[in-house]
């Protein structure tokens, strides 16, 4: 499902000094877009954190032109502050001696009063965990944490957030993380869920000052509208009834709403005396099945009668109705909306009961459709963690050796902007789920906006963005940052590959640097010098985006094939062959089937010489996004594309992974792609099947992913997913990620499958056109090699999937051969998996091919 995050404050601004303050800054952001000042909002879903000032943090960075405001509805909470009337406050201790540092004070609305963690004589020890009783069952999605404004002992560093309905029973954990060592206020989002009962244990002081833990003040928020692990339910021979349906004046009969066809509604009924509110719509399902949210989406030609309070209750015999599942308030605009129940609830007929009309124009109610979504199969839909906090956005990341995920935001890490010479970077365990933040100042380089290349070694490349002619590596052996060669030409936004030699290669990005053609060139390890390539013009592969090549040459889809030569399939409708040898060429490989330009979609190598796109737009933003995917075959120098099963949903700003069975997962992105916006977001994973072409829905995202959001392969065949805004002090900030655990790892319980395992070591290298010897515990089917990726702005050219052949010699022992052609298998970093006859993969080992 689609829906809009709901975005309902307003009551708790006058409830909280805290978000009134956060009002106010968001206000001023309004008013001086060109400021990259620090912020002390509550803002949405995602944490806003902020790094410990340093010297090069106090300047005011310029935030660049070329991505403008974030728009209105980026500046609005994503979810409602929960009223605290009535709640109270425990700890699991408190200073009461040296001062007032009792648990209560963070529910009295002065920030200036703190908890404290006990430290009169013996300190004790950390953890130190305060748990709000909210003397009610509500649907929670996020807890806000407000440090003490006054000193930094006591800043939260690592944290985990628990839920409980009674305060006795708490399940495992629904978010863990790392929260910066600064005063700014953080949102630590989580699975929207009902409970009474909400945890937050500080695991580590932020600053490693000592055994401290304190608090200002702390929120919970609301419903966003984004239920998490649900499916849509087929409507199949539902049914719908209403109080009451206008019938003369208009076909505004109650069916209407169960028609699939958004351009028709049920309406209350107007003529002659209006109907008074309240109104309500049944659906009957004419089966018990389990129910986990309500989707409402509002007529699309008049404002009349879009539901703004609202009430749902279900019953099993259509008589009888329990109390509500879900209550709250819509926002007054045209987005679908989704209602999250406290509780999944087993049920046959579900009532929507509407109090108030959204923007109070009469006791009307109106709706176009009404969806509802129940919880999701493992074994067919997958599932998800808990989120995982980071410091930063992550807006750009790459898988590592020692299992470990590399991310970085900007120079700070909830903003970008000017040109400031150091980035804000964290690895991910993923053995431990630790974060861990560090700037990086040796190279000089503000590495938001880059291109990034795997190379053959296994280091990274990034180069450009924001200090655009910038080139740095990062070494994960050493875990050291260094800078080689600057660009010839600076730039920003522009796409990277390994070459079949070894060399990487650039092309585009007019984000940043001066204007004029951005042409081809190419690193070399060797020499660590950039060589111009004169005879491969961006130009040919521009899209026609009505900003022109700013806009037009950014996040190139690039395949690289043998003898250095790469096939540019996107996003232009136009595709290209590279050389790059010499002065190197560009000609072209005709055109995409019938796509058009497809900007900020994904392209996927899921086998050898084949690409799966998918998504994008016509135009980098404001533009309505496809759900068209094409396949792109590549045999020597001949190209064939062909369109496949749509997505059913159309989407940009995604992002798409391979898995090891081949088939591609794509994740997030909006309909109608606005930089960070979350408006028109898609919660609906999609898995793409080569066999037999068609998508299915997986199990939906608690937090939208969007424009600077990433996916990333992980060793053990899972995928994270996190990120999205970077937007200063916007509410689409997205410090956080989750690892979804796609179906072939699930059984239906949603235990997990047995899988195969590496028994004995593997070559941690080996050469094109060798052989390698392996063991496993149990037969095999299949061995893969997936290249370790790096992603960034829904651009991974790093990927690809290598299927290898493979020879029982013994019981468990398999020869397995690597490719000849290096275009096949470039020179890199790859994961090993072993997949069994059901396809499920091993844990891979990484093995170097060069």
């Amino acid at each position: 499902m689609p829906p809009r995050r709901i975005r309902a404050l307003a009551g708790a601004f006058r409830r909280s000094p805290l978000l009134i303050a956060f009002a106010l800054g968001s206000l001023l952001v309004g008013l001086t877009p060109l400021l990259g000042v620090a912020s002390t909002g509550v803002g949405g879903r995602g944490p806003a954190p902020r790094p410990t000032p340093g010297a090069g943090d106090q300047q005011a960075a310029q935030q660049s032109p070329h991505h403008g405001v974030a728009p209105a509805n980026a500046m609005e909470p994503a979810a409602p502050a929960l009223d605290r009337t009535g709640w109270t406050a425990t700890a699991s201790d408190e200073e009461t001696t040296g001062e007032n540092g009792r648990a209560g004070n963070v529910l009295d609305g002065d920030t200036a009063t703190i908890w404290h963690s006990s430290y009169s004589g013996t300190p004790v020890p950390l953890p130190h965990s305060i748990t709000v009783d909210m003397h009610r069952t509500a649907v929670v999605s996020g807890l806000v944490y407000q440090p003490r404004t006054a000193g930094t002992n006591g800043r939260i560093g690592e944290y985990s957030i628990s839920l409980s309905a009674d305060g006795q029973n708490w399940g495992s954990p629904v978010a863990t993380g790392t929260l910066a060592d600064d005063a700014g206020a953080k949102t630590l989002g989580f699975a929207p869920q009902g409970a009474r009962f909400v945890r937050l244990t500080a695991v580590t002081e932020a600053g490693n000052r000592g055994p401290w833990s304190s608090a200002a003040e702390l929120n919970l928020l609301g419903d966003p509208g984004t239920p998490a692990a649900t499916v849509d339910l087929p409507r199949n021979g539902w049914t719908a009834v209403a109080s009451d349906q206008e019938t003369l004046k208009e076909n505004g009969r109650a069916a209407n709403v169960l028609d699939g066809d958004p351009a028709t509604h049920w309406h209350s009924r107007y003529s002659g005396t209006p109907a008074p509110l309240p109104h309500s719509i049944t659906i009957d399902m004419h089966r018990t099945r389990a129910v986990a949210a309500l989707v409402y989406q509002p007529r699309k030609d008049s404002a009349n009668g879009r539901a703004g309070a609202y009430t749902i209750t279900t019953s099993t015999d259509g008589t009888t109705f329990g109390a509500a599942v879900a209550t709250g308030t819509w926002r007054d605009d045209d987005t679908v909306k989704t209602a999250t129940f406290t509780r999944a609830t087993n049920a046959r007929y579900i009532r929507l009961t509407v109090t108030r009309e959204a923007g109070d124009r009469g006791p009307w109610t109106s709706a176009a459709e009404i969806r509802l979504s129940g919880p999701a199969g493992p074994a067919a839909h997958g599932s998800w963690s808990r989120i995982t906090g980071f410091p930063l956005v992550p807006v750009a990341s790459a898988v590592l050796p020692g299992d470990k995920l590399l991310a970085w935001s900007a120079y700070a890490v909830d903003r970008f902007g000017g040109n400031n010479g150091y980035t804000q970077t964290a690895i991910l365990d993923l053995k431990t789920g630790r974060v861990t933040q560090r700037r990086i100042d040796n190279t000089g380089h503000d590495m938001f906006c880059p291109g990034i290349a795997m190379l053959a070694d296994g280091r990274v490349l990034v180069t450009g963005g924001s200090n655009a002619e910038k080139a740095s590596i990062y070494d994960p052996a050493t875990d050291t940052w260094s800078a080689t060669t600057n660009m010839n030409i600076a730039r920003g936004y522009q796409a990277m590959t390994l070459l079949s030699t070894g060399e990487a290669f650039v092309l585009g990005g007019s984000w940043s640097g001066a204007a004029g053609d951005k042409a081809g060139e190419v690193w070399s390890p060797d020499t660590r010098t950039w060589r111009k390539l004169p005879g491969v013009q961006a130009a040919p592969a521009l899209t026609a985006d009505p900003r022109g090549a700013y806009r037009a040459d950014n996040h190139m889809w690039l395949y690289a094939t043998s003898g250095g030569k790469v096939l540019q399939l996107g996003p232009s409708k136009r595709m290209n062959w590279i050389t790059t040898g010499g002065n190197g060429s560009i000609t072209s490989a005709g055109t995409r089937a019938d796509s058009q330009d497809a900007m900020n979609g994904n392209a996927v190598a899921y086998d050898i010489g084949k690409v799966l796109t998918l998504g994008g737009a016509p135009a980098y933003e404001k533009s309505s996004a496809t759900r068209r995917a094409y396949t792109v075959s590549i045999d020597g120098g001949q190209v064939r594309t062909a369109r496949t099963g749509d997505m059913r949903y159309a989407r940009a700003y995604s992002n798409s992974v391979v898995l090891p069975d081949g088939k591609v997962a794509v994740f997030g992105g909006e309909s109608y792609p606005v930089p960070f916006s979350d408006a028109t977001s898609v919660l609906t994973p999609e898995l793409w099947d080569p066999v037999t072409g068609r998508f299915s829905p997986l199990a939906t995202m608690a937090i939208p992913r969007n424009y600077h959001s990433v996916a990333n392969l992980l060793p053990d065949g899972r995928i994270f997913s996190g990120g999205g805004g970077l937007c200063g002090d916007c509410a689409t900030n997205h410090a956080d990620g989750a690892v979804f655990t796609p179906p072939y790892l699930l059984n239906a319980d949603g235990s997990p499958k047995p899988r195969p395992a590496f028994t004995g070591d593997v070559p941690p290298r080996a050469a094109a056109g060798t052989s390698l010897t392996v063991t496993t515990d149990k037969p095999v089917a299949s061995f893969v090699l997936i290249r370790a990726a790096a992603a960034t702005h829904s651009t991974d050219n790093d990927q690809r999937r290598v299927p290898l052949a493979s020879t029982a010699t013994a019981p468990g022992t398999y020869t397995v051969s690597v490719p000849a052609d290096k275009g096949v298998v470039l020179p890199g970093t790859y994961m090993l998996f072993a997949l069994d006859a059901q396809g499920v993969p091993s844990i891979a080992r990484f093995i170097t091919v060069s």
